[in-house]
């Protein structure tokens, strides 16, 4: 009565999700009305950082960069973090719902990572002379960008799905230890790269540089909080499948042993 029972509530979910009709989606008025605003304000940040804001008086038309490269970095950081959070409780009650989101937010992480590290290089070109210099910031944001690229690697490994989850929570613990390296790389030794660009250590001059850099933050939150949430409704419909393929799987066994 059971393997009845398993069997017809196995064949009603993959006769409901073959429908047209049904078939899930990511999309929902929440993350469209949050896609609209991220563009709106990249239009923004396109119009100030291209057109209306003054070039620097050092770095001239490359200062533009700096309305990407800095925001990319920092909602890196922000990516990170929630990995950090996510595998945190996960490690601790299970929640399939926080190793997801954990998952989600490390790979827009690593996407904005690997964006800071092109338009830093972009920038070194004219700043420095170069594209590339082993600079203590750069290594150890390489370094970082490598790891959390592990750690990805990681969730897609085969194996059974609560030892490959535990394995991705302890490396997505560690790799966020080396964020701090990276924040204080260049406190810690001599390189390239200029300090602390918000805070005290440098002013920024200029209300309309300012500005653009403030929509620089904006525009990337906005993005990474609208891709992270498609990201994780992804794996959540990845995970359903998963799911629905051991059932299936374990109903095909039991026929195999009624036979």
């Amino acid at each position: 009565m059971t393997d009845q029972s398993s069997e017809s509530r196995t064949a009603e979910k993959v006769s409901v999700s073959d429908t047209p009709e049904a078939r899930p989606s990511t999309r929902s008025a929440g993350s469209t009305r949050l896609g609209v605003a991220a563009l709106l304000v990249i239009g923004l940040l396109l119009l100030f950082g291209l057109v209306l804001s003054p070039p620097d008086v050092n770095q001239k038309d490359a200062v533009r960069l700096f309305y990407v490269h800095v925001p990319s970095i920092v909602t890196a950081y922000a990516g990170f973090f929630l990995t950090l959070v996510g595998s945190v409780v996960y490690l601790r009650n299970g929640s399939k719902f926080w190793d997801l989101l954990a998952g989600a937010s490390g790979e827009i992480g690593v996407l904005f990572c690997g964006f800071a590290l092109v338009s830093g290089a972009v920038w070194g070109r004219p700043t420095w002379g170069v594209y590339w210099v082993w600079d203590a910031r750069l290594t150890s944001t390489t370094v970082l960008f490598i790891m959390y690229i592990g750690y990805l690697a990681v969730r897609r490994m085969e194996l059974p799905p609560e030892v490959r989850s535990r394995r991705a929570a302890v490396l997505g613990i560690v790799s966020f230890l080396n964020v701090f390296i990276v924040r204080y790389s260049v406190q810690w030794w001599r390189g390239l790269h200029q300090g602390q660009t918000l805070g005290q250590d440098e002013m920024i001059d200029g209300a309309l540089i300012t500005f653009s850099l403030l929509l620089g933050f904006l525009a990337c939150g906005l993005t990474a909080a609208w891709l992270i949430l498609h990201r994780f409704r992804v794996a959540w419909l990845e995970d359903q499948v998963e799911e629905l393929m051991t059932e299936q799987a374990l109903v095909e066994r039991r026929r195999e042993a009624g036979n």
